[in-house]
């Protein structure tokens, strides 16, 4: 580390000025306990953070020694190069080198490093308070699995001003939160705050994956989604404290990639229920067009009729995608088991499904070639296509809807022989 030290000195008058607990000087650290003693490690995840990083790891140290906490500091640095290894390694911190970037790649590697029964994550920009650590291990030691912080009035938390863009803070944090309750049943009001605490059990059973922003809303929602014991304490978001670079949180970039994920971790949201919606459109048209249904000067007719099918076949897609998403998705470990997943299986087999596409391919077939007829009675010449495409439509779509159906049906039910 011997190339940082010319760095180091250069930022120490800089780091000396912050605002530091009052009677705590940065040799009066913790005791260093040992591995089999360590409740408590904080994992901050770094890059370029020699701004804020010693006062971050020194309000750590202090809530350890005040609140009679054995813990350990683990600084998971994602490529520093101004120097935050040396700060970090002069007050005691362990630094472990994550070279894959990303900030949830930053974490797992600090997390998989950390060598407490609890883990309390928080960015090293001074934005949050680590004196706020005793609260969160207060609630763990109660038997929660995962403690989230929330920065947001609702959940009883303060920003401070000019802590968070404005954007974010009546836009972006309030709507993924509020997606999340409704989305996934997340009891909180606060998910992108990066200040919790959670057991090295829960993490490890949740097997995480997500490597960049989105390392975080994965925890919540997998957490909700297995039943997780969560709790919420209040926090207050200070500005942040670092002057060499710029948040590395990206606002549509970032939005982008949480609204995505949202919509991956959902395949109920993201394809079943738009297919539901799509079919239930699809039948009123036909109920509209096959009697050929005229109100306030409209009528319905075959140009109707063909649109309703286009409208069905593209829902029983989407329905039929919903299920192969939700299959593969329990059966690699992304979701939990859904017992009405299972509950479906059980009611719709194989061999039910296979019925059920031949009576729709057979009823298609007869419609074709009842049209294939009339076509013949007007000795192949040109038809009353209002009258013959209500035949012919039809036809087309259930014959559709029904080889659909085969292919799919034998499809997931390879994809469902795991499960068995």
């Amino acid at each position: 580390m011997s190339e940082y030290e010319p760095t180091l000195k250069d930022n120490e008058p800089t780091l000396m000025k912050q605002t530091l607990p009052a009677g705590f000087r940065p040799s009066e650290t913790a005791s260093h306990p040992t591995a089999d003693t360590i409740e408590v490690s904080v994992v901050m995840p770094c890059l370029n953070e020699a701004d804020t990083l010693a006062i971050c790891i020194q309000k750590a140290q202090r809530a350890f020694q005040e609140h009679r906490i054995n813990g350990e500091i683990v600084i998971a640095d994602n490529g520093s190069t101004d120097g935050s290894q040396a700060i970090a390694h002069r007050l005691g911190a362990r630094v472990v080198e994550v070279e894959a970037k990303g900030y949830g790649n930053a974490l797992m590697g600090g997390i998989a490093a950390a060598r407490g029964k609890f883990v309390i994550m928080g960015d090293a920009d001074d934005s949050y308070d680590f004196l706020e650590i005793p609260k969160f291990v207060a609630k763990l030691r109660e038997g929660y699995e995962l403690v989230q912080g929330c920065r947001l009035p609702s959940g009883g938390g303060t920003v401070e001003p000019n802590a968070m863009p404005v954007l974010h803070r009546w836009l972006g944090n309030p709507l993924f939160s509020i997606l999340a309750r409704r989305m996934f049943w997340v009891k909180i009001h606060d998910v992108y705050c990066g200040l919790r605490g959670f057991t090295r059990e829960l993490h490890d059973r949740l097997q995480l994956r997500c490597t960049g922003m989105e390392f975080a809303t994965e925890m919540i929602i997998k957490s909700s989604l297995y039943g997780t014991r969560v709790a919420e304490v209040p926090v207050t978001l200070h500005p942040d404290g670092r002057k060499a670079h710029k948040p590395h949180l990206k606002t549509f970039r970032d939005g982008w990639r949480t609204l995505r994920f949202y919509m991956i971790y959902s395949p109920q949201w993201l394809f079943l229920y738009p297919g539901l919606a799509a079919v239930l459109a699809g039948l009123v048209g036909y109920g509209l067009a096959l009697p050929g249904v005229s109100a306030l000067g409209v009528t319905f007719d075959a140009h109707t009729l063909l649109v309703s099918s286009l409208f069905i076949l593209l829902g029983y897609q989407s329905i039929v995608f919903a299920i192969f998403a939700q299959t593969f998705a329990i059966g690699e470990g992304l979701l939990p088991p859904n017992p009405r997943l299972d509950r479906f299986y059980e009611l719709v087999n194989l061999e039910r499904g296979l019925i059920a596409a031949l009576v729709a391919l057979v009823l298609g077939v007869v419609l074709l070639v009842l049209a294939v007829n009339q076509w013949r009675l007007h000795g192949f010449g040109r038809l009353d296509y209002a009258y013959t495409m209500r035949f012919v439509i039809p036809g087309v779509t259930l014959t559709a809807l029904g080889f659909q159906t085969i292919l799919s049906g034998f499809f997931v039910s390879i994809m469902g022989m795991r499960r068995k």
